[in-house]
């Protein structure tokens, strides 16, 4: 979404007071201050918690070095305005960031994060990265600008308890987009009081919305081979595709039918806390189309204790539209810790990477915050496999999954994508107004480098 003028005002006045109190990175040798996404529910704290570990095992490691945290606790959204606010001054960059894989290449193109294959040259470890995250961190320019610390995949999550009432199978696969559909039909006939179907629309729901919906459907259009978003042959963006319109065509079905959430809950920014917190523990939502992550939610002291829930959900893949080879889909991001450009301490900076990276402390990091191991060493370790029910399923969907094509332009193509939601949800426009919509935006932000399909 693009910040109103009184939000530029707010992050600038938030940005001159992180330079007042002596947050920027400074000229201390002996310090690197690290920025990363706090939670906004307080009782999250999976993050908090490992880097407190990392921070006494490294300190420990590195006599007479500290680590300073300087937490950005807001939305995904926020979150990425804030932090570019930082990345622009030597006196406000931290020495090392958290960085969300879909807005590395547009940092990089800023000129915000310093290339780090020269350490990585030196690290014997980057060789056990799997290609795939590796090459989410690597920017146009072939140079790599992150250290990836996981992955996700993405499926059907369902409650075994639901369909027990709606007469579906425990062990439930659906096979086509239609499928789907009729089990929230079958939900919707037999369980009232339950969400049958959650897909996260519209801009408030900012990247969940692109990636947990709609790049779940558009990504099972064809054949698997081709990115339905953009061309890589043309190097242009894709408009006029029918997949598009079939996509949009779904949503539009789940809410104009009410087979979701009321409208206005699912343009709630703050949704996904009411799904992960209420209605999945609570037996109220049939099926959600969502992340590997969901576990993180309920461990002990989340507030949103639920030891039982690997009894009561079941999973599946998302199947493509009709079925079609390979059969399923799953979309991947991940997020990668980077150097600013204008870090103070590069080195140290990348030092405290090491430690954090090894393979026990990255086995933890997998484990603690329901995260797919990007380590071949890690991913091939029983003790990984068993350490919580579905890390199995979701790790398997690796090998069908798809990454966002993470250019410059994506966080604006993404918007676009979201306002096209948002207008079949509400129903204020139809399919092919929305995507027309869609062609014109995605034409004018990308300066016309667009191919028709």
């Amino acid at each position: 979404m693009r910040p109103t003028a009184a939000t530029l005002t707010a992050l600038a006045l938030a940005a001159t007071a992180l330079t007042a109190c002596g947050s920027g990175s400074g000229s201390d040798p002996d310090t690197i201050k690290v920025s990363y996404k706090q939670s906004t529910d307080n009782s999250v704290k999976v993050m908090d918690t490992y880097l407190a570990g990392i921070k006494k095992q490294f300190e420990h490691e590195h006599p007479g070095k500290k680590v300073e945290f300087v937490p950005i606790k807001a939305p995904d959204a926020e979150y990425y305005t804030k932090l570019q606010q930082m990345l622009r001054s030597p006196r406000t960059a931290p020495d090392l960031v958290y960085e969300d894989t879909f807005l590395i290449d547009s940092d990089i193109t800023s000129g915000y994060l310093k290339p780090l294959d020269p350490y990585l040259a030196k690290w014997p470890d980057w060789k056990q990265f799997v290609g795939t995250a590796k090459a989410a961190a690597k920017g146009q320019d072939g140079k790599t600008y992150g250290v990836p610390d996981g992955t996700d995949t993405r499926g059907l999550w369902f409650d075994k308890r639901v369909f027990r009432k709606a007469g579906l199978p425990a062990d439930w696969q659906p096979k086509t987009w239609d499928d789907v559909l009729a089990a929230a039909r079958a939900v919707k006939r037999k369980v009232p009081g339950v969400v049958p179907l959650n897909v996260y629309t519209g801009k408030p729901a900012g990247e969940r919305s692109t990636m947990q919906g709609f790049e779940m459907l558009l990504y099972g259009t064809g054949d698997g081979t081709r990115d339905p978003l953009y061309d890589g042959g043309s190097r242009k963006w894709i408009t006029g595709s029918q997949g598009f319109k079939d996509s949009l065509k779904f949503v539009e079905t789940v809410y104009k039918d009410k087979l979701g959430p009321d409208v206005s809950d699912a343009l709630d920014p703050n949704f996904n806390t009411t799904v992960n917190g209420e209605l999945l523990p609570r037996g109220r939502l049939g099926i959600a189309l969502d992340g590997s992550w969901l576990p993180q939610a309920w461990l002990p002291g989340s507030g949103h204790e639920w030891p039982d829930w690997s009894k009561q959900l079941g999973l599946a893949a998302m199947p493509t539209q009709a079925g079609q080879a390979p059969g399923r889909v799953s979309m991947s991001g991940g997020w990668t810790w980077s150097v600013p450009a204008r870090a103070a301490n590069p080195g140290l900076a990348f030092e405290f990477v090491r430690t954090m990276q090894t393979e026990d402390n990255a086995r933890k990091w997998y484990v603690a915050n329901s995260g797919i191991a990007v380590r071949k060493d890690v991913a091939a370790d029983p003790a990984y496999a068993k350490a919580q029910p579905g890390i199995r399923f979701f790790t398997d969907l690796v090998a069908s999954t798809h990454y966002r094509p993470a250019y410059p332009a994506y966080p604006k193509v993404s918007t676009a994508v979201q306002e096209a939601m948002e207008g079949v949800t509400t129903g204020d426009l139809s399919v092919a107004e929305a995507a027309r919509g869609y062609d014109a935006t995605v034409e004018d932000v990308t300066g016309g480098r667009v191919v028709r399909k």
